[in-house]
């Protein structure tokens, strides 16, 4: 407590639990950690292992290099692909290159890229729930030929778009989708399209469901929610929309403790505090510490689950 506490107004922080780092970002960040460790730098990375400046630059200065595509990696360097996934013809495109590469595609995004081939197998076309030109999405939709997949971003287009055939089609969703948004697109696919066929778990992924769900179980109780992620994180922005449709007044996207607008936090409320799937938990500690130097803070975490879930490295790396 600062020397001065007494005099400051006072400030609750409810802290979203859980929040930050995911067992898929956890194995994005080791396995470009790992390579760099095995191979030596550098180490190239095509597109941002994951949506987050502050894990991209503490690996750059490990000697990591992040490019856009595969023709600025030199030969004999090994390239990492990020934790979103990438279209069939990156990885073609660096056998024909003879690159070494490690993908560190996210097993649950995996999981739906083996989803949508079974589905194109079995003759159906493909919805695919989710935001044009994420990375993620344009990786899944790089597993099929085009117009195998069609893409649908609201309940708007679900009520719109016509299918080749309405009676032979599939779903499959974006891991990082508001929960709630999606019920509600998935409702009108299954309304017009009885015959849909489904998937077998559900897309979203547990982390983005755990932490949407930690918003919603304190946002009633929040004047303002912070959520700690960057402006390209997908999952992040889900949580800002999920605070505000539950309950907070205001909920504010957040890179780090440095872009808070501290005139905007009213002295005596409750805050909540989280941090997307893709940002370090030190973070939140220094959003936690600014607070600290303008008011009396006390802190409550709010649990609703504990996360367990790990995921093994590449076969690569761990030989």
């Amino acid at each position: 407590m600062p020397p001065d506490a007494p005099n400051m107004a006072s400030l609750k922080i409810l802290l979203a639990a859980p929040r930050g780092f995911c067992a898929g970002v956890d194995r994005a960040i080791l396995v470009v950690e790992r390579a760099l460790a095995k191979y030596g730098a550098p180490v190239y990375v095509r597109h941002e292992i994951v949506h987050n400046s502050h894990v991209v630059d503490t690996l750059r200065g490990q000697g990591a290099v992040f490019v856009e595509e595969l023709d600025e990696v030199p030969e004999g360097r090994p390239v990492v692909f990020s934790a979103h996934g990438v279209p069939k013809s990156v990885p073609a495109a660096a056998e024909a290159r003879h690159l070494l590469y490690v993908d560190a595609t996210c097993p649950l995004v995996s999981k739906v890229h083996v989803e949508a081939e079974r589905h194109f197998r079995q003759g159906h076309q493909i919805v695919l729930i989710g935001h044009a030109n994420h990375p993620e999405v344009v990786g899944t939709m790089g597993q099929l030929p085009p117009g195998a997949m069609i893409l649908v971003q609201s309940v708007e287009d679900a009520e719109t778009f016509e299918p080749q055939d309405p009676d032979n089609l599939a779903y499959v969703t974006q891991t990082t989708l508001s929960v709630d948004d999606t019920t509600e697109i998935v409702a009108v696919l299954r309304r017009r399209f009885p015959k849909i066929a489904l998937p077998r778990k559900e897309d979203i992924c547990y982390a983005t469901t755990n932490r949407q769900a930690a918003v919603k179980a304190i946002a009633a109780r929040c004047e303002t929610i912070l959520v700690v992620g960057s402006p390209s994180s997908s999952n992040s922005n889900r949580l800002v929309e999920v605070a505000q449709k539950s309950g907070a007044q205001h909920a504010y996207l957040v890179e780090d403790e440095s872009k808070i607008d501290w005139s905007r936090i009213v002295p005596g409320s409750t805050i909540g505090v989280t941090a997307g799937a893709s940002a370090p938990e030190f973070l939140v500690g220094e959003v936690i510490a600014a607070a600290r130097k303008r008011f009396d803070v006390t802190v409550e975490e709010i649990p609703v689950t504990t996360e367990t879930v790990k995921f093994s490295l590449p076969r690569i790396l761990s030989a």
